[in-house]
């Protein structure tokens, strides 16, 4: 054992054996949403975060105007100063020490305050817990372990919550998801959502998308979509809703995108008084209690998307006689995969199920993917159905797109890296 530890076996240096196999589960998840992220091998900077420094630079970024000294693309996540904003900001950082006193590390810290600012939401993008800020993984819901956001923008929001700025992490090794997987000398992977998604598997890891049927025929019964004005609209509907399905017996699933929106229809559930159970990254800890119960006679869960991919649901005595598991979308995702897993949770292995999705004009998506006119004309089409379909069908269009895109520019990056460098291998 020691001599393991030590990095020694038998007296010869432990090696890596090559990447021969791999058999991906919930492959677009990993190989297609997980590749607009980087792998980063990091290490502790060794000096202590720069309070006052992160502390100025907030202060300077909630001085400025958007549109005259910085431009917001809230779909990209970029902030960007403009000419105005890199005067007003030297100004500001007139007389001050540190990084602020350097142009180009000023400009850089002041956009990442701005983006923590007016992107990054408590209870959305993250949360605060145990003195921590820890990141909420928004493809699965879930708290992100071990994850850190770079080049100070971390430090930033732990300093907009009044907590103490960590330490930055400085960066050892980088490489892409694409890259990484492609080392494979056989790659393959499971999921049930990978359509959407076959051009790209077949153009970047060279993987065709071959179609299995279900163990079981599909009961599943779409019972429509529906818009409604705003945010408040829609989660008295989805309530109302939810309580006349009670009544009938079932057992329903409430899917929303984020810890604030699913504590904000609790809010609402309760003052109602709905019985319901929540399902975030804050009972993370009572997942396998809250989904055992989920598939119950009257049992309402309202979940993020940690009830989404990969959870099994089972019905309880005699669900199955009232129709199975009803799932309600209360908002549609940038990917139509996500909303097809969350959908899938109804109607499993046979069993009946259902699912509907009541969603809102002023829902992010469409906010920032359709635009007010589309969603406008949408709200007055004589057959909203109709309407509703192609407005979620051009907002997700749009999303995908965009994100494929970054994801290209993520995969070029790094291969502009390994041209400069030339020893680092060859070519997968």
């Amino acid at each position: 054992m020691a001599d393991l530890v030590g990095g020694r076996v038998g007296g010869e240096p432990l090696l890596l054996r090559g990447l021969g196999f791999a058999i991906v589960d919930e492959a677009d998840s990993v190989l297609i949403d997980e590749a607009r992220t980087p792998l980063i091998i990091s290490a502790d900077g060794g000096e202590a975060g720069d309070d006052a420094a992160y502390t100025a630079a907030l202060e300077i970024a909630s001085r400025l105007a958007a549109g005259e000294h910085f431009t917001v693309s809230a779909s990209r996540r970029v902030v960007r100063l403009t000419e105005q904003g890199r005067a007003r900001a030297e100004a500001l950082a007139r007389l001050r020490s540190g990084l602020l006193a350097v142009r180009r590390a000023r400009e850089e810290l002041v956009e990442q305050a701005l983006a923590a600012l007016h992107l990054f939401k408590r209870d959305h993008h993250y949360v605060v817990a145990e003195g921590e800020v820890r990141i909420v993984d928004e493809q699965t819901g879930r708290i992100a372990e071990g994850r850190s956001w770079e080049r100070g923008l971390h430090q930033l929001i732990e300093t907009k919550e009044g907590l103490a700025a960590t330490a930055r992490r400085r960066t050892l090794a980088r490489m892409t998801y694409q890259r990484f997987f492609r080392r494979y000398l056989r790659l393959s992977g499971m999921t049930g959502t990978a359509t959407e998604v076959a051009a790209e598997l077949r153009a970047v890891y060279g993987l065709a998308v071959v179609r299995i049927p279900t163990n079981r025929p599909c009961l599943r019964r779409d019972l429509g979509a529906r818009l409604v004005a705003d945010q408040e609209a829609k989660w008295q509907a989805v309530a109302e809703r939810a309580r006349s399905l009670l009544a009938e017996g079932r057992p329903v699933l409430v899917g929303t995108r984020s810890i604030a929106a699913s504590e904000r229809l609790s809010a609402v559930l309760a003052a109602a008084g709905v019985p319901h159970r929540v399902l975030n990254a804050r009972f993370d800890r009572e997942e396998a209690d809250i989904v055992a119960r989920a598939g119950e006679r009257g049992a309402l869960t309202v979940a993020t998307n940690m009830a989404g991919r990969g959870t099994d649901i089972a019905l309880g005595p005699g669900v199955a006689a009232t129709g199975g598991l009803h799932v309600i979308v209360t908002e549609y995702h940038e990917s139509r995969r996500i909303d097809r897993q969350l959908v899938g949770r109804a109607a499993r292995q046979g069993d009946p199920g259902s699912f509907e999705a009541i969603v809102a004009a002023d829902d992010e998506l469409f906010r920032l993917f359709a635009g007010p006119a589309l969603t406008r004309l949408v709200q007055w089409a004589p057959c909203r159905g109709l309407a509703l379909r192609l407005l979620r069908r051009v907002a997700q269009t749009r999303a995908e797109a965009q994100a494929a895109a970054a994801r290209r520019q993520t995969m070029l990056a790094d291969r502009e890296i390994r041209r400069f460098l030339g020893f680092a291998g060859r070519p997968e």
